[in-house]
């Protein structure tokens, strides 16, 4: 296997970190971004030489392209940059308060895009590289309880679509990361709840609450084997635009794209009257 430079956010814990430590078992060099001096000397302990730490909040838009620029002159041509980092906002479409919502947008999807906007030109120059970014089973399908949480990784799933389509000309390759339930701290300490305020939702949501929780720490996906799969797909020639992780994102992702077909194939008919008589197709 080639030798590469991979950039991931979010390496402290989680998938980010699996992913990391894969990565750097591959031999590959590793930089990876966290929140504190503490993590990057943890996370530059587990290979000295290939794992590097840099500090940086993924929201901050004018250090997000000093970073990447720093990190191509000091470590070298980044292969491989895996947007990772992101939390999770639990709480229903009513109880949510926007504030709420615009900061899990601005993680999500604003700092993915920082992070991929930063490292897109000095691949596009060397037309080549491969651009990831960790979504969810939750970019593919809905659940209650995390309408902000899935609003912002379809959100992410759009443009990373559209962007994959943009920069394929440029041998650069982009792929979606679908991770289904997955043994981190996802749904324990990282998960963000909004407080319950509306009796009307209890019946529906506090079962769905109580299960999240009490499942966190037994998930079925394993990260450690996520990592690897994602290493892997780093090394074929033509990776996935999309790479859904886990049977049970499997078994949710492909029952909510069932029913979505379902919906057009019933309405197909109402949906053809809407057309003028001429008219140019796209």
């Amino acid at each position: 296997m080639q030798k590469q430079n991979w950039l991931i956010t979010g390496v402290s814990t989680g998938l980010g970190r699996a992913v990391a430590e894969a990565a750097l078992a591959a031999g590959h060099t590793v930089v990876g971004t966290v929140r504190s001096e503490e993590d990057l000397r943890a996370f530059e302990e587990l290979r000295p030489g290939n794992a590097h730490g840099r500090v940086l909040d993924v929201t901050d838009d004018d250090a997000v392209p000093g970073v990447v620029a720093e990190v191509e002159q000091s470590v070298g041509p980044l292969d491989v940059v895996v947007a990772n980092a992101g939390y999770g906002l639990e709480g229903t479409f009513e109880e949510t308060p926007l504030a709420e919502v615009r900061r899990q947008f601005e993680v999500n999807v604003f700092g993915t895009v920082a992070t991929l906007q930063a490292a897109l030109p000095h691949m596009r120059r060397r037309r080549r590289g491969h651009l990831m970014a960790v979504t969810s089973m939750g970019g593919l399908m809905a659940v209650p309880g995390m309408s902000a949480y899935c609003g912002s990784k379809f959100a992410l799933e759009g443009i990373l679509e559209a962007l994959g389509k943009e920069v394929a000309q440029f041998g650069i390759h982009v792929t979606a990361i679908e991770p289904g339930s997955f043994r981190t701290d996802w749904a324990g300490r990282s998960m963000t709840r909004a407080a319950r305020t509306v009796d009307d939702y209890d019946e529906l949501f506090t079962p769905i609450r109580e299960a999240r929780q009490k499942a966190s720490g037994n998930q079925l996906g394993n990260p450690a084997k996520a990592g690897d799969a994602i290493v892997h797909i780093a090394s074929v020639g033509r990776p996935p635009a999309h790479l859904v992780l886990g049977s049970d994102a499997l078994r949710l992702v492909t029952a909510a794209r069932t029913a979505v077909d379902e919906d057009i194939r019933a309405w197909e008919a109402l949906s053809r009257t809407t057309d003028f008589a001429e008219g140019a197709q796209l």
